[in-house]
């Protein structure tokens, strides 16, 4: 790489997570983005892109919870599918020591592509690796596993609160994927960990599936 023998540097992951002789077979596999820096926590100098290979469940593309919403005895399904997301929102920001911002917001001008629905939360956040995992089908919040570094990592459900405020208003339980393909035909996920100056972005259609 062109490194002077003199010049210290790290190599990490892209949730900055230093490469060392411990954790080298843990991090370190098949098809991992690594960043060769000066310093963990060095600003990059542009945007980077990285390819994430998943196969994703056929019941995401083809049913996106059409059994489940469709089922909710003739009511209009849609507020189902919305909850799906702010529930997701409810529970990234359930240990906020502040004040909790969930906004819905319902665009319909199309200058800048098709209509969409965008839920915006000032929650903690997700790690690339968070966000790779939330793109795959039929992983629970609660039952997550192995190296599946879950999208809400360290949640605890909260002490009695009315259910609207506690991350428990997901009335089907069929995931936010679901929800997303149940509405449009595309996700973008946008989200900077609390404690990381990186900003990670997501995005998902039907289209390339």
């Amino acid at each position: 790489f062109g490194i002077p023998a003199e010049e210290d540097f790290v190599i990490t992951t892209t949730n900055r997570k230093e490469i060392a002789e411990d954790n080298f077979s843990e991090l370190v596999q098949d098809g991992v983005t690594l960043y060769l820096l000066q310093s963990v926590d060095q600003m990059l100098l542009s945007a980077t892109k990285e390819r994430i290979d998943f196969l994703p469940h056929y019941d995401t593309l083809v049913k996106s919870g059409m059994y489940e919403y469709y089922a909710s005895e003739g009511q209009n399904p849609l507020p189902f599918a919305l909850a799906e997301l702010i529930d997701n929102s409810l529970s990234a920001t359930s240990r906020n020591s502040g004040i909790r911002r969930i906004q819905i917001k319902l665009l319909f001008d199309e200058s800048h592509g098709k209509p969409a629905v965008a839920v915006i939360d000032n929650g903690r956040g997700m790690t690339s690796k968070q966000l790779n995992n939330w793109a795959v089908y039929r992983l629970s919040k609660f039952t997550r596993q192995g190296d599946f570094e879950s999208d809400h990592s360290g949640y605890v459900r909260p002490l009695p609160v009315p259910r609207s405020l506690n991350s428990d208003i997901s009335y089907f339980g069929v995931g936010g994927k679901q929800a997303v393909f149940f509405v449009g035909q595309s996700a973008r996920m946008i989200s900077k960990p609390a404690e990381s100056q990186d900003v990670h972005e997501l995005v998902l259609s039907k289209e390339d599936f």
